[in-house]
């Protein structure tokens, strides 16, 4: 079972999270399927400034999904995506509904970040790069003002010796830390982490943990969707545990990691505690 997490340290003041700041992203009764299957049968979370909210449940719960549709990466058929009080405005309805606003769509994406499962980094790129290309080509800032603060981040994430190397020549925890490079120098909203450390053996999981661990303490707004209880109950302010696309179970991790109210729940962390 998971140790009782400690609260994470706030060091940017713009960060803090009080209950009654507009949430940087909230869904509401989100519904999603593909053809007769529903995936997401009306799901609502809520993300303040400064707040980790993991996401938990079994394979095909609908985590990632949910995820996706935070990102405009999927169309729901129903329910609102808002990003800091600003509702994506759509057109159509059921499957055929697709955001009205192309601008708005960049414009959100811009400040929501993701990071995958499987890193996708521009293979034919340097680490550097990869870092590097999105602030230049999206933001359209400055090389001579990017590449120094790419290096920093290369250095933040512990790879500050791998900026000329390229994607192969890195083993897959070293990888991901140049995703989550890449996703810091958009200078996001918030992070959206999916499955992080799924792909990887359990010695580099860990050097991925530690950076996640560390944004959380800078007090990063961040979703995560991840497999890792032990992640899960270290850095978040609250966890969601979904179950056949329904909240079967949401609160601070101490509780549900802690004195699990439903039974679904507590048959799950015994079978991820084997």
């Amino acid at each position: 079972m998971p140790d009782t997490p400690a609260a994470a340290a706030v060091t940017d003041p713009a960060q803090s999270s009080p209950a009654s700041q507009t949430p940087v992203i909230e869904l509401r009764d989100i519904h999603k399927a593909y053809g007769p299957l529903e995936v997401l049968k009306g799901v609502s979370l809520a993300a303040r400034r400064g707040q980790v909210v993991s996401l938990i449940g079994s394979s095909g719960s609908g985590k990632s999904t949910l995820l996706r549709c935070a990102n405009l990466l999927e169309d729901s058929q129903s329910g609102e995506v808002v990003f800091n009080g600003e509702p994506v405005r759509w057109k159509g309805s059921a499957m055929s509904r697709r955001p009205a606003d192309h601008a708005q769509v960049t414009r959100i994406r811009t400040n929501l970040s993701m990071v995958f499962q499987q890193f996708n980094l521009w293979a034919h790129m340097s680490i550097l790069q990869n870092v590097m290309e999105a602030p230049v080509t999206v933001l359209g800032r400055p090389r001579a003002e990017v590449e120094p603060m790419a290096h920093e981040l290369l250095a933040k994430v512990g790879i500050g010796d791998k900026a000329d190397a390229y994607p192969a020549q890195l083993s897959g925890g070293q990888q991901q830390r140049a995703a989550i490079a890449r996703a810091l120098a958009m200078q996001p909203q918030a992070l959206l982490f999916d499955e992080p450390t799924s792909a990887l053996d359990p010695e580099l999981e860990q050097e991925v943990v530690r950076v996640i661990k560390a944004l959380a303490e800078e007090g990063r707004t961040m979703l995560i969707v991840t497999h890792d209880m032990r992640l899960a109950a270290d850095v978040s302010d609250h966890v969601v545990f979904l179950h056949k696309g329904l909240i079967a179970e949401e609160g601070p991790p101490e509780r549900l990691f802690g004195a699990p109210q439903t039974d679904r729940l507590k048959q799950f962390l015994s079978a991820t505690a084997n």
